[in-house]
């Protein structure tokens, strides 16, 4: 194991790399629930400085991490590399919370630059990291990220903006809309499971939800998905013309054999 008091270059380099990542948090109570949340959403986790990293935190249905930095700010980020030498990185901080809506949060995601579903910006302030051999880890080989959650995330988002931009629907003094993010933040995100406070200010916040635009398959990937399915067809293809060929010949056995035994009776 090795220990450092900041983050050394060479691992924000390493960690820039990686695809996802975990984040512990936990109650100050004895019989408090200890919570591990895998985060891997590509363009999510930034590292400012030697000394500071922050992530957007993504609508789910719990809000343990947020919930257990308002009470004790104690918060530790896992990296673990999946591919290439083995290496695990804990980032050991103090975390803060930045809901989506106040000052903080959009300076640190200017308008057009957050992902659909961003709640809050996670800020931990690192005072010590800690490196391992990462020996049990397996290689797993990286395929794609998924879109599922930022793409259920537009769609109540745009319930909310379609009310906000139409028919003057504000957030702070209206009904939330029944479809909507910030109802989806009411209900679901506001308590964690051991009952402390939540998402305390995003549900009502006036601010208008505007978002990147979700990212699409490159055209080189699109290419590669119809080569594939190109090589599949082809593959079916080559079935069928072994099959016909196989058929082709029985039939051309068949009438060879019938065509002696006609001549043999002729004779």
């Amino acid at each position: 194991m090795q220990m450092f008091g900041d983050i050394p270059d060479f691992l924000i380099a390493w960690i820039e790399q990686q695809q996802m990542f975990w984040v512990a948090s936990a109650p100050l109570t004895a019989d408090g629930l200890v919570n591990i949340s895998p985060k891997g959403v590509q363009g999510t986790f930034h590292v400012e400085d030697s000394r500071r990293v922050w992530y957007e935190d993504l609508s789910g249905s719990g809000v343990e991490t947020i919930a257990h930095i308002r009470e004790n700010g104690r918060v530790t980020i896992l990296f673990n590399a999946f591919e290439g030498p083995p290496r695990i990185v804990r980032l050991y901080g103090k975390g803060s919370v930045y809901e989506f809506g106040t000052p903080e949060y959009d300076a640190l995601l200017p308008e057009g630059t957050r992902h659909p579903g961003s709640r809050a910006a996670i800020v931990l302030d690192v005072f010590k990291v800690a490196t391992t051999c990462g020996y049990s880890v397996p290689f797993y080989e990286f395929k794609a990220h998924r879109t599922q959650l930022l793409e259920w995330a537009a769609k109540k988002e745009a319930a909310d903006r379609d009310a906000e931009l139409t028919v003057g629907f504000s957030s702070a003094t209206s009904p939330r809309v029944q479809t909507g993010m910030k109802r989806w933040w009411e209900e679901r995100n506001t308590t964690s499971l051991d009952g402390l406070p939540g998402v305390v200010s995003a549900h009502v916040s006036d601010e208008i939800f505007r978002s990147k635009p979700i990212a699409r398959k490159s055209p080189h990937e699109q290419v590669g998905i119809k080569f594939g399915m190109s090589q599949a067809i082809m593959g079916h293809l080559d079935v069928r013309i072994l099959a016909a060929f196989l058929v082709g010949m029985l039939v051309s056995s068949l009438y060879q054999r019938l065509a002696v035994a006609a001549h043999a009776i002729l004779i």
